[in-house]
């Protein structure tokens, strides 16, 4: 009898739920804010392409009478930078021997970087090894590495190519950031021996800390700031890169009509 009442009672709170719109508002508020978080994350995604970084920049400073051409590689989370080699490059690191690059390959024609977080970089060199774990620190903060890989010719019609050209000087800027971009101990640059994807690329210990918010897209928009381009003021996911590179800098910066140095 007590069940039955208690039954009773509760079929009688449930049915003045019902009778006074109770559902109907829990349910209203529910989309209500879904849809504010969705046009939230919209806002924020259209404030980092559109608001630029820097805010300003010298629109006086004369054309170089030559570009250099270097490529942003991308896939639906990450971004690299691929660096055309010459003898420069190969000096300044050289240090990328000691993780057992071989950097006399006749076939090498770029430098590859990437900064990411240890974790999932590491331990996800395929999307069929993607695993909770490192997807989960990622969302926290994590020590980041330096991916370098070799490459030979890279196709730059290819989809996930960007072409993309500077000058000089901002190509010096940006192996100055590539390079303060690596821990270093006593005898150099901290290669991490052993967790590479195979014979041609190798990790190292970067400065700083990973996070999903600032993680590898954001220090490849860094990079290509120092390199001399205007980049979206938050860039965490490529498409976003991409489209405020081409929203704030000459169409020129992306014509792939220069040699190769």
């Amino acid at each position: 009898m007590g069940l039955f009442l208690c039954l009773e009672g509760t079929n009688k709170s449930l049915k003045r739920l019902i009778v006074d719109g109770g559902f109907q508002s829990v349910i209203s508020k529910i989309f209500k804010g879904v849809f504010c978080a969705i046009l939230a994350a919209v806002l924020l995604v259209g404030l980092g392409i559109v608001v630029p970084r820097p805010l300003w920049h010298d629109a006086s400073a004369a054309k170089a009478e030559r570009y250099w051409q270097i490529l942003m590689l991308s896939n639906p989370i990450h971004t690299d930078i691929a660096i055309p080699v010459d003898g420069d490059l190969l000096t300044r690191f050289a240090f990328l021997r000691t993780a057992g690059l071989d950097l006399d390959n006749p076939n090498l024609r770029y430098l590859v970087f990437g900064w990411g977080g240890r974790s999932f970089y590491i331990e996800t060199p395929t999307w069929a090894d993607l695993k909770p774990g490192p997807v989960l620190k990622s969302f926290g903060l994590d020590r980041s590495v330096i991916h370098a890989e070799l490459a030979g010719d890279i196709p730059l019609d290819a989809p996930v190519v960007t072409v993309i050209n500077i000058n000089p000087e901002g190509l010096e800027r940006l192996k100055q950031f590539i390079l303060g971009s690596f821990e270093q101990a006593d005898n150099g640059p901290v290669p991490l021996l052993g967790s590479n994807y195979g014979p041609n690329d190798a990790f190292f210990e970067a400065r700083g800390y990973f996070n999903a918010l600032m993680g590898c897209n954001t220090w490849t928009a860094a990079a290509l700031r120092q390199a001399g381009l205007t980049s979206g003021l938050w860039t965490s996911l490529p498409f976003m890169l991409r489209w405020s590179l081409r929203l704030h800098n000459e169409d020129e910066r992306f014509a792939a009509s220069h040699a190769l140095p």
